[in-house]
């Protein structure tokens, strides 16, 4: 695995059901997750910095899962082919929990479940989420977003609760606020190019509602609705993160510095939407390097000042 490059097409034949790869060894899976989680997405090496050493592993592990079912969803062309290989990774789930393992995701991620003594549901939930992505298209309601939502955010912040040790159901309701605002920043901020790819996140009702019509959508026209369309979004979107922030005074000192990078992170992105005049047709809001390493240095110096006061 050495020198390992994340070209999913390749993993695939090697890792994948028709693979000829022998099964890893524990090192060796520890190893792979690790570099698909610090080579293949930028973030997550940001957040990592202030992550507890002792859960990395733990959190590359969760990761390297999550990843998979993303790629196993959107990289093998979609439609049937999709869903096989995704029946395929639910079952290498199962077989996990019985103890049977060879892919090297499953050989860590089952050293993080028997040591968190994580349930198969948010795993399961996400897979869910992957399979809906394969069939449904647009959403007629803001309610029927949020339940896609609950299967394809909502199962990271309960892992990550799972991996603090302090899931309960008051923190999960908390997190749930937190990871759907985030899933829906997502969104906002990449409407062309879901619709480049036939998806669309906004409601329904709601472009009914402000008059948007689905000509203009399919046009990227930036219009006076579509800024009232955003602006609505962006502030209901808001107030979910502000309904989850309790959670950081609620996890352990040590992830919440963690926590509350995630949170300013998504408010961040809104700012950006709103400096662009809510023309995400135009320019998908993103932060810098500067605005990502502003956010760690200031989650790290709200993390240090309770120490120096006591």
């Amino acid at each position: 695995m050495a020198g390992m490059t994340w070209n999913f097409q390749t993993q695939l034949a090697r890792y994948g059901p028709e693979g000829t790869q022998p099964p890893s060894s524990r090192a060796q899976a520890w190893q792979y997750c690790r570099r698909l989680a610090t080579t293949h997405y930028e973030n997550f090496s940001v957040a990592s910095l202030l992550l507890p050493r002792r859960l990395l592993r733990h959190f590359h592990a969760v990761y390297a899962y999550c990843r998979w079912s993303d790629d196993l969803a959107d990289e093998v062309g979609g439609g049937a082919r999709a869903l096989d290989l995704l029946k395929w990774w639910r079952e290498q789930l199962h077989a996990c929990y019985e103890g049977r393992t060879s892919h090297p995701v499953f050989v860590a991620l089952a050293e993080t479940i028997h040591r968190f003594d994580i349930p198969k549901q948010p795993f399961l939930d996400l897979l869910d989420a992957f399979e809906q992505d394969q069939w449904v298209r647009s959403y007629s309601t803001y309610e029927q977003l949020l339940g896609y939502c609950k299967n394809s955010a909502n199962p990271v912040g309960r892992l990550v609760l799972y991996l603090s040790e302090c899931h309960d159901e008051r923190r999960g309701q908390l997190s749930d606020r937190i990871c759907t605002a985030l899933q829906l920043v997502n969104f906002w901020q990449d409407v062309s190019r879901d619709l480049d790819i036939g998806r669309v996140y906004l409601p329904l009702e709601d472009r009914v509602r402000f008059g948007y019509g689905d000509d203009d959508l399919r046009a990227k026209r930036f219009t006076p609705p579509f800024a009232d369309l955003l602006r609505f979004q962006v502030e209901r979107t808001r107030d979910l993160f502000f309904q989850g922030y309790p959670l950081v005074e609620l996890v352990p000192d040590e992830v919440q510095a963690d926590i509350e990078l995630f949170i300013e992170g998504g408010l961040s992105i809104l700012r950006k939407i709103e400096q662009v005049g809510y023309n995400v047709l135009a320019v998908r809001p993103t932060l810098s390097k500067w605005d990502k390493g502003t956010l760690v240095l200031s989650a790290m110096w709200r993390r240090l000042r309770p120490s120096r006061a006591r």
